[in-house]
C-alpha cells in the first residue's frame, strides 16, 4: 500500500461522505472518534467496482489467485464479499450470526477442501474476521487468506492466514472507561449494521 493510494481510497470514503467524525461505537463495544461507512461507499456500483478491482489485485499479488470461494461475514461483508468474488471470478457466500455465532445458512455451503479467501469491509480488532475463518475450518473448507477494503487497526489485528487491506488507517479506538475527555464530551452514536441505523 503507498500514500497515494490511501489518499485516493479516503477520496473515494468522502466523496461519498462515508468518513464521519464524531463519538462512534463500534461493533466491537470500541469508541472511535472516527467511523468509515462502507455501505455508503459500496451503494455506488462503479466506486464498489473501482475498490474491488484495486484490493483484487493486491490479492493477487499477496495471496495468490489459487481460491475457489469468496466468503464474507453478514452483514457489512456482503457486498464486498460479492464485488470481490465478481472480481476474482469466483462463487460467493456468507455467514450469518445466529444466536451470537456465525454458520451457513440459506443454502451456502463450503465444499471440503475449498480454498477461500474471507473478505470484510473494515477490520478493527479482527475479532469477526476470525470467528468467520473458523466458521469456514468447521465446514470443511481451507482459509486461505484474508482481505478487507480497511484495516483500521493500523496493521495491529493478527490473523494466522496472510491478510491484505486497500487501505490501512491507525484509527485510535478506546474501552469505554478509557475514552479521552474531548471524546467523552461527545455524545455517542452507533452507526453500524449492530447500531441504530
Amino acid at each position: 500500500m503507498t500514500v497515494q493510494q490511501d489518499d485516493m481510497v479516503l477520496d473515494e470514503f468522502r466523496a461519498a461522505d462515508a468518513l464521519l467524525e464524531g463519538h462512534f461505537i463500534l461493533s466491537s463495544g470500541l469508541r472511535s472518534s472516527v467511523y468509515l461507512q462502507c455501505a455508503l461507499v459500496l451503494q455506488d456500483p462503479k466506486r464498489a467496482e473501482r475498490l474491488c478491482a484495486q484490493l483484487a489485485e493486491q490479492v493477487r499479488r499477496e495471496i495468490g489467485d489459487n481460491l475457489d470461494l469468496v466468503v464474507s461475514p453478514a452483514m457489512g461483508g456482503v457486498i464486498v464479499g460479492y464485488e470481490m468474488a465478481r472480481q476474482l471470478g469466483l462463487p460467493s457466500v456468507f455467514a450469518e450470526r445466529v444466536e451470537g455465532s456465525f454458520t451457513f445458512r440459506r443454502g451456502f455451503s463450503i465444499p471440503a477442501g475449498a480454498r477461500c479467501l474471507m473478505v470484510e469491509d473494515v477490520v478493527t480488532t479482527g475479532l469477526s474476521s476470525r470467528e468467520c475463518m473458523e466458521t469456514i475450518r468447521d465446514a470443511g473448507g481451507i482459509v486461505a487468506g484474508a482481505a478487507s477494503l480497511v484495516d483500521r487497526s493500523g496493521g495491529q489485528a493478527q490473523f494466522d492466514v496472510p491478510f491484505t487491506a486497500l487501505l490501512s488507517l491507525d484509527a485510535p479506538s478506546y474501552k469505554p472507561d478509557a475514552i479521552p475527555p474531548e471524546l467523552a464530551a461527545i455524545a455517542p452514536i452507533k452507526p453500524g449494521s449492530r447500531g441504530l441505523n
